[in-house]
């Protein structure tokens, strides 16, 4: 008797292996942390705990030499994870449609979210103390599960109902904008910092 594995759910994993880039990245976001009273005031009204360029700056990859470089390698990637996920897309089409910058501190978090309009999102991990929030994935079939039995505790990972990944700084991830994720309280005050993005796709 067999099974067949269906549906699958993948995450996309990679390095920025340019050291200086990933210094660079981190200037440029704090830069913009001192810089931006617009996104502050968002933060403050919004109960952001920390700071995130996302509703206040469009524009990151016009105003650092080192986010314009880092346009260059996440479209790089995106275009590799949409062969492993046989999309009939090409290049021109992939289109970086936000990159924002967060900073969280102690307790910081996100709660569960999607990307929606999207069809690749990720995150490129700048700053990554110790002790700082790991990102959850959920099973996009939770939903559903109505009836389903509890788990055991030793199960293998890609039966589990959530996954948690512990990023380092220079990691890349990236998944289908679908797929529901958070990120847990931090439990440090050195600043996690992280450059989220969207991607969609250019119809001719």
């Amino acid at each position: 008797m067999t099974t067949r594995l269906l549906f699958p759910t993948r995450l996309y994993e990679a390095r920025l292996e340019d050291e200086g880039l990933l210094d660079g990245l981190e200037a440029s976001c704090w830069m913009l942390e001192e810089g931006d009273e617009a996104g502050h005031a968002w933060c403050e009204e919004k109960g952001y705990p920390g700071y995130t360029s996302y509703a206040s700056l469009d524009d990151l990859p016009s105003r650092t030499p080192d986010f314009a470089a880092l346009e260059t390698v996440l479209t790089d990637h995106a275009l590799a994870f949409a062969r492993q996920l046989g999309w009939d897309i090409e290049r021109k089409q992939l289109s970086l449609d936000a990159l924002w910058v967060n900073i969280l501190g102690e307790d910081g978090h996100h709660t569960g979210h999607i990307h929606p309009g999207s069809i690749l999102s990720g995150t490129v991990y700048v700053a990554v103390p110790e002790g700082a929030g790991d990102i959850r994935f959920e099973d996009p079939r939770l939903a559903m599960m109505m009836a389903a039995p509890q788990l055991q505790d030793d199960v293998a990972e890609d039966v589990r109902r959530f996954v948690y990944v512990s990023p380092a700084a220079g990691d890349i991830l990236m998944w289908e904008s679908w797929l529901r994720h958070e990120v847990m309280p931090s439990r440090t005050e050195d600043p996690r910092i992280s450059v989220s993005f969207n991607f969609g796709h250019k119809r001719d």
